[in-house]
């Protein structure tokens, strides 16, 4: 078992921070979740007196620990660290608060902390603290499986599972119980999932202490950049950040047709390129931009469904996309800033696809652009809040241009929003506000340090019973070298599999087992995994479990399944786009200047005369034949190949010249009439 020391680097996540009171309702960003309110008792426990004091100062150490460790501290001081005792602290930190704030049952009393659960947060705490402090040896002697290393690690695994249980349900739970199941008796399995199987001494000791496995790369990752970045969501929101994008996109969007809805789109996209998040997105910007669209007119069900799509394509938009965006430059051994430029074209397509789509709509129902006079001045908001854009300003150059390391970058970013706060009078923080950030980010890290846990078990099982390669292979086999029906059994799977999972979990639990077989069959790594994490994100508008469409419906006061529906048209460029980029790379950048640009238009026209035939409308309501051709032309434009592309072309644009010529007709006679004398 080899190890390394300090040197390590890489992800993302963020939150929306509320410093008055944890207990209050918050939005855990990274963890793609709602954290319910504690005041009332729903979800968690609420503690005072000297617990609650001792639940405070774990939650703040989370977050300290990791700054120190990002900042290589121990070295100032010659010391010298293993990043699994680090990795060992953070995650021991979150298993000792799991069992204080969350309940075994929804019936377990929240007024107090049952003996049992004190006996669990205990053992949480022994299970870190014994790799922190027996570590080096375990190096020496590894592959050892002494008493003590395995009972352990049987009491680590069963803790996670359990943690699983009570902060994210069944779904993961049982996952991560059926990979390990397999593990132990993959020697029954017929076929390419056959294997000798691990004995149990065997796998406790390898899930618990191998570098591959718990302590691994996810939790690395959540221990350092999601971390750095958790921070840095939560500082720059908290310092009035949000406002500042928020009132940027109405004044900009606001007096356009439809402007309701283009300014949820926009401030939904600003704050995805911050928190990378889908539930969170709408819980923060949807109570505000919903209402807003269905005053000017908008339905409920539709505003809800613009908000929830606009929402979850947070996650896919650069420059931070979540954790998942920096778990697959690890395993990719690419720089993030290389995943985050390849993210780009896609990420935008999928923004104009809803853009064209809430444009129609809003011609179709005839909505008018929200009164000038309650707009914020642009220039007034610029004049106040332009300070706001230096932390950004810094995130991107130094991931960009510096290609710093994005645990640091992140860390940059918060120290450049604390000259914000000291210049700024009306966003200056105090030792108490400041405080009460670091407790929200610990709090926003225990429901992701379980997800991760989980993941490095899964993680673990793939490597040490080799069910990566022999899935891939099953899966080959099954397409029989057919490269779309792998797509397709690729995207179904990814998208069954995440549903009601974070998208992290998802994509490390899919990617290992299809990207292999898709890589096999000529497509980039990258493409590859690109592929899955983008149904994997699009669990959260697919039915019947679509966490983005729940929490917008019950903003707007609307029926889930008509807000589903809507939002699955309104997304169709993001079921779409992934099949694009697997024939066509270039859309990825993986080509030559000439071929990204063809990609590009094509994919631009293609997308757009789609969006345009799913609304049914132009100028004027479409026909079911001008719907069906503008469909065909553009699906046509995105099959690459120039005779496919200039057939589409043929197809679809006669229709929209015809469509633009009978409207400019119509607004002329209308200017005419009133000079004829036959107005009124």
């Amino acid at each position: 078992m080899i190890s390394r020391q300090w040197g390590f680097r890489e992800t993302v996540s963020l939150t929306k921070a509320r410093p008055k009171s944890r207990f209050k309702k918050q939005n855990i960003i990274g963890a793609n979740v709602v954290v319910e309110e504690r005041s009332v008792g729903v979800r968690f426990r609420r503690h005072t007196g000297l617990l609650g004091l001792i639940e405070k100062i774990l939650l703040i150490c989370i977050p300290l620990t990791g700054i120190i460790t990002i900042l290589d501290i121990f070295l100032y001081f010659g010391k010298s660290v293993w990043i699994e005792q680090y990795m060992a602290v953070f995650l021991g930190l979150v298993m000792t608060l799991v069992p204080l704030i969350v309940p075994a049952t929804k019936r377990s009393p929240r007024d107090r902390l049952p003996w049992y659960d004190a006996i669990l947060s205990a053992t949480g705490f022994a299970i870190g603290l014994y790799v922190v402090i027996f570590y080096p040896e375990i190096v020496a002697t590894s592959g050892l499986t002494p008493v003590d290393r395995t009972i352990m690690g049987a009491i680590a695994i069963l803790f996670i599972l359990e943690s699983c249980r009570r902060l994210l349900g069944l779904p993961l739970l049982i996952i991560v119980v059926v990979f390990i199941l397999y593990a132990h008796f993959s020697y029954l399995f017929p076929g390419p999932l056959y294997s000798r199987g691990v004995p149990w001494v065997r796998l406790a000791n390898y899930l618990y202490l191998d570098p591959g496995a718990l302590f691994g790369v996810p939790v690395r990752i959540a221990g350092t950049i999601v971390l750095a970045f958790i921070l840095f969501g939560q500082l720059f929101f908290n310092i009035g950040g949000g406002g500042v994008l928020t009132d940027g996109a109405l004044s900009l969007m606001g007096r356009f047709r439809g402007g309701a809805a283009k300014v949820g789109i926009l401030s939904s996209m600003a704050f995805g390129t911050i928190s990378g998040s889908a539930v969170g997105n709408v819980v923060t910007t949807g109570t505000f931009t919903i209402p807003l669209m269905k005053r000017i007119g908008y339905p409920p069900y539709f505003a809800g469904a613009v908000e929830a799509t606009a929402s979850t394509g947070g996650q896919i938009m650069p420059p931070v996309m979540g954790v998942t965006a920096f778990l697959m430059a690890e395993l990719l051994g690419m720089a993030y800033a290389k995943i985050a430029l390849a993210a780009m074209l896609p990420a935008i397509l999928y923004y104009i696809s809803l853009f064209v789509q809430v444009d129609l709509e809003a011609g179709k129902r005839g909505l008018k652009g929200l009164p000038g006079k309650t707009l914020p001045s642009l220039r007034k908001v610029l004049f106040d809040g332009w300070i706001f854009i230096i932390p950004i300003i810094v995130l991107v150059y130094t991931i960009f241009i510096l290609y710093l390391d994005p645990d640091r970058a992140g860390l940059y970013s918060v120290a450049s929003a604390f000259v914000v706060c000291i210049f700024r009078k009306a966003s200056r923080i105090n030792l108490k506000m400041l405080l009460a950030i670091l407790e929200n980010v610990g709090e926003a890290l225990i429901e992701i340090g379980i997800v991760v846990g989980a993941a490095g078990l899964i993680v673990g099982v793939m490597a040490v019973s080799g069910l990566g390669f022999s899935f891939s292979l099953a899966l080959t086999e099954l397409a029989g070298g057919n490269y779309f029906l792998l797509l397709f059994v690729s995207a179904f799977g990814a998208s069954i599999l995440g549903m009601g999972m974070p998208v992290l979990a998802s994509y490390i639990l899919v990617v290992p087992l299809v990207a292999p077989s898709l890589i096999h069959l000529g497509m980039p790594p990258i493409c590859a995994h690109m592929f899955v994490f983008y149904y994997a994100v699009l669990s959260f508008l697919t039915p019947p479990v679509c966490l983005s469409v729940y929490a917008a419906a019950s903003i707007a006061d609307s029926k889930l399944m008509p807000t589903a529906l809507q939002a699955l048209r309104l997304g169709v460029a993001a079921y779409i786009v992934p099949f694009i980029f697997a024939y066509r790379p270039a859309l990825l950048l993986q080509g030559t200047f000439l071929e990204v640009i063809v990609a590009v238009v094509t994919a631009l026209i293609g997308i757009g005369v789609i969006a345009i035939s799913v609304e049914g409308y132009l100028f004027r309501p479409l026909s079911w034949p001008r719907k069906i051709l503008l469909c065909g032309g553009g699906f046509l434009s995105l099959i690459p190949g120039w005779k496919t592309d200039f057939l589409g072309l043929a197809v679809a644009l006669p229709i929209v010249f015809w469509e633009w010529r009978l409207n400019r007709k119509s607004v002329e006679q209308s200017i005419e009439v009133p000079s004829n004398g036959r107005f009124g």
